[in-house]
């Protein structure tokens, strides 16, 4: 039976980098594939999935009523699948006002969830949502939890619960009857291969090498950037560059002493759980752990 596999992850954490990698496997072409058309469907929280399948304009409800709807609404999308699809996802894993989660078991194939450093994270974010560094950080940390989510209105996207880092990786890194598979950003740069290949296998795909080195090589960076700036990217929101740096130790010289103890005051429980801190609580890019040795 076809389902789908839910690409999660806190905004601006890799997920559209995963996206092209996937697309490129897929296509398996002779050239790069069109970052403007990549396979899979649209995010996960996309008002045409909802308005299509419910019938009622999610811009006529209120959020509650779109949260009790949503996991139906993904029910029946999976049983209209051929094939599995690969669904983008940035809210958290919660659940609605009945207790039911907004991500049914009985419509996934499984969970591929990445994770990056927040301090990555951060000026990253305050870049894609064109804010200061100081504003992301506070949606960050969740730290004014009735702002932290995006607005309802009529833009293509439903209204999604971010919460703060730390709760959105504490939400998907175990979620009941799901199937997980957690990749780190810093991972997938420092050790592609095994990496990507580990969600090649995870998602039932052939375990083919020369593919998965073609695939990864058609995803990179250099070439993302270039095609972005040839030809734009139509996800970029804002008018920066939606690839801006793809690095992992940026953070070293964009955020302030300061900016990165408001972090670790928050997140630091996680970060040192998963290898952002290392034995004496200093900030780390990603310690190797036996969790992530993609075996």
């Amino acid at each position: 039976m076809a389902g789908i596999f839910w690409l999660a992850s806190y905004p601006k954490s890799g997920n559209t980098w995963l996206r092209i990698f996937l697309t490129n496997y897929l296509q398996n072409g002779d050239q790069p594939a069109d970052i403007n058309h990549l396979d899979g469907g649209p995010i996960a929280s996309a008002r045409e999935i909802f308005d299509d399948l419910v019938g009622v304009e999610a811009s006529d409800l209120t959020l509650q009523e779109q949260e009790l709807l949503r996991p139906q609404v993904y029910l029946q999308f999976a049983q209209e699948l051929a094939q599995d699809e690969f669904l983008k996802v940035h809210d958290a894993y919660t659940l609605n006002s009945s207790g039911q989660p907004l991500f049914p078991p009985e419509a996934s194939r499984g969970v591929i969830y990445i994770m990056r450093n927040p301090l990555s994270v951060a000026p990253s974010l305050a870049n894609h949502i064109n804010k200061s560094i100081d504003e992301a950080i506070t949606m960050l940390n969740n730290e004014q939890p009735g702002e932290n989510k995006r607005l309802a209105g009529l833009g293509p996207q439903l209204p999604q619960r971010w919460l703060g880092w730390g709760e959105h990786v504490r939400s998907w890194s175990a979620p009941p009857g799901q199937r997980t598979l957690l990749v780190r950003y810093e991972d997938l740069k420092r050790q592609p291969f095994e990496a990507f290949r580990a969600i090649i296998r995870f998602s039932g795909l052939d375990d083919d090498e020369a593919r998965i080195r073609k695939a990864i090589q058609f995803s990179s960076f250099e070439q993302v950037k270039k095609q972005e700036a040839e030809k734009g990217f139509r996800e970029r929101i804002r008018p920066t560059s939606f690839f801006r740096k793809g690095e992992t130790a940026a953070w070293k010289s964009e955020l302030t002493p300061e900016q990165i103890e408001r972090i670790l005051a928050f997140q630091a429980e996680i970060m040192r759980r998963y290898g952002y801190l290392d034995n004496a609580g200093i900030p780390a890019e990603a310690i190797p752990l036996e969790e992530f040795s993609y075996d």
